[in-house]
């Protein structure tokens, strides 16, 4: 009998999370595309390179509003069970309220499933293509071929660069330079640790250059030499690996990378956290959905809670995204931005279901 009502609650439940999701990503995807076709026409970026970067972009979106679409399918799932009276069924059987919400906790466990799937194997790969498609076609002279190189060409110069780090600082560049004529001769090349843009112009460090002259090669070491390029931090600025675009596991490696680079990683560090919590907030989100109902069952204003609840998962989106602000700001602990919101809406779910209880 409780395997029943289970399997029944989660497949309600589920059913009602995957319509509310489609409404929200449609919603969302409908604002990203009223942004998006700004840039149609700059560079090489057109209608249908908008249209697949819109498409790749979903999974990201899809993942970033589970919370929300859990909260708003359990809230609507179980209105529909109320309106039925199914669920006063479900309690003249024996069933508790606690019981039944067990039952609901139990279903979020395939919701969670769902957005880890999404969250750690399809949304990184499929941010990465988006990004780096659109980047690409928005800079016509630089190319992307690996997560972090780049290939560019400025003038009669080639350009590989083996990574950028958050501070637009390069590193491990290679320089390729031709002689201009058509004939693909190579005057010289060049292969520095690092680069720095200061005082308008790049500086690249521990450089090797070989000179390609006629009695032979030259090959020349500078401990420093700057490099005049049309292809400032501003260019370059669009491949920058972004957070969305690493799992969980990624985040944890890269982090680790930048701190042995001496970067700023508090921008990595809370996305790395917020996909840790991020099956929490769909567990709280649930949680924050049952008592609401039961209010409504017992009120018989099931149209105003579940507006009360859309809006207080409106609030937590919000003030998910708000500490992640703070923490850039302010200097907050990452670990603190992701976690705050989570638990504050914890409290609240866990104080309104004894309520009803």
């Amino acid at each position: 009998m409780m395997k029943i009502l289970d399997w029944y609650l989660a497949r309600t439940i589920f059913k009602y999370t995957t319509m509310v999701m489609f409404v929200l990503v449609g919603l969302f995807m409908f604002i990203q595309f009223l942004d998006e076709i700004t840039r149609v026409g700059t560079g090489n970026y057109g209608f249908i390179d908008m249209v697949i970067f819109l498409v790749l972009s979903t999974p990201r979106v899809i993942y970033e509003i589970f919370p929300m679409s859990a909260l708003l399918g359990t809230m609507l799932g179980l209105s529909s069970l109320a309106v039925d009276s199914e669920l006063i069924v479900m309690r003249a059987a024996g069933m508790s309220i606690m019981g039944i919400a067990g039952s609901v906790m139990k279903s979020a466990s395939l919701i969670i499933l769902t957005a880890v799937v999404i969250g750690e194997f399809i949304s990184p790969y499929a941010e990465t293509q988006a990004q780096r498609g659109r980047s690409i076609a928005l800079q016509k002279s630089v190319t992307q071929h690996s997560d972090f190189g780049l290939w560019m060409r400025d003038d009669n110069s080639i350009i590989q660069v083996g990574e950028m780090l958050p501070d637009l600082s390069l590193l491990n560049i290679k320089i390729f330079e031709f002689d201009g004529k058509g004939n693909g001769t190579m005057k010289a090349t060049a292969v520095a640790e690092s680069g720095k843009f200061e005082n308008n112009q790049w500086v690249l460090y521990n450089l090797r250059q070989s000179l390609f002259v006629d009695k032979g090669i030259k090959t020349i070491h500078l401990e420093s030499a700057n490099w005049h390029s049309s292809l400032g931090p501003e260019v370059l600025k669009v491949f920058l690996v972004r957070p969305e675009q690493l799992s969980a596991l990624d985040l944890s490696r890269y982090i680790k990378h930048l701190q042995e680079n001496s970067q700023n990683t508090e921008r990595y560090e809370l996305a790395f956290w917020q996909k840790i919590s991020s099956p929490l907030a769909i567990i709280v989100m649930v949680l924050l959905g049952i008592p609401f109902v039961f209010r409504s069952v017992r009120s018989g204003g099931v149209g105003g809670t579940l507006f009360l609840g859309i809006m207080l998962g409106l609030i937590f989106f919000a003030m998910a995204k708000g500490f992640g602000f703070l923490v850039l700001i302010y200097g907050i602990p990452p670990l603190a931005g992701a976690f705050i919101p989570l638990l504050l809406f914890l409290i609240v779910s866990l104080v309104m279901l004894k309520r009803v209880a």
